[in-house]
């Protein structure tokens, strides 16, 4: 058991939980990006509903909602372990040290971009999941389901709202082009035939999930899906 635990407590075990964890939630964005983008439909949000309401209600969602947290909750944990690691190891800074030879600016700057998207989430959370999950919607639409699109529309009236989302998915979007590839090599994913092809795939990735969750707020504020 001491070795277990040793072997994740170690520096590369952090990394594989980060690895591992990212991957899932890389995952997770892909299906709910995708239930979201069926407010693009613009149908009153009874397509997106049906999606709302199958992600309430089927026990598969709902039991990997948990793996989902625990996930999340490690891969915020061992991003600070690893933060705080790496401050250790090298308490004075060098005199000089040029950054921008070795790595993009969103590499060195994961832990801010990190904080952003966790405000964001705190926020998200409370705005959406916690209504649908526990508090419950007052009103259904004409499917008789939830309607979470009338929430949906009520929030993003406020501008302030939705500045803070697109500023989390700018975050999002530079953590990803970050991440996505950072995932695959900290697992050892990673060949000199197929780098170019994860790393494109990581930059396709970031920019299209980023833009449609940034385009739903967009468009409902002003007015675009009604």
């Amino acid at each position: 058991m001491s070795g277990f635990g040793n072997a994740f407590s170690s520096s590369i075990g952090k990394k594989f939980i980060m690895g591992i964890t990212g991957l899932f939630l890389i995952l997770f964005l892909i299906v709910h990006c995708g239930i979201n983008a069926l407010i693009f439909i613009n149908d009153g949000g009874l397509t997106f509903n049906v999606g709302a309401h199958f992600m309430a209600t089927n026990w598969i969602i709902r039991a990997g909602e948990i793996v989902l947290f625990i996930g999340l909750l490690a891969h915020i944990f061992q991003a600070l372990r690893l933060t705080l690691q790496n401050q250790k190891a090298r308490p004075v800074k060098y005199v000089v040290n040029d950054g921008k030879a070795n790595s993009k600016w969103y590499s060195r700057s994961m832990g801010l971009l990190g904080t952003l998207l966790l405000i964001f989430l705190v926020v998200h959370l409370k705005d959406f999941w916690v209504v649908s999950r526990f508090t419950g919607i007052p009103t259904v639409d004409a499917n008789g389901h939830e309607d979470l699109f009338a929430v949906m529309k009520e929030k993003f009236q406020d501008p302030v709202r939705v500045a803070v989302y697109i500023l989390a998915m700018f975050s999002l979007c530079y953590h990803l082009l970050h991440g996505f590839a950072s995932a695959f090599q900290t697992l050892g994913w990673n060949h000199s035939k197929y780098n170019g092809i994860i790393k494109g795939a990581g930059v396709w990735y970031s920019v299209i999930i980023s833009i449609l969750f940034t385009a739903m707020p967009i468009a409902v504020y002003f007015g675009l899906i009604q």
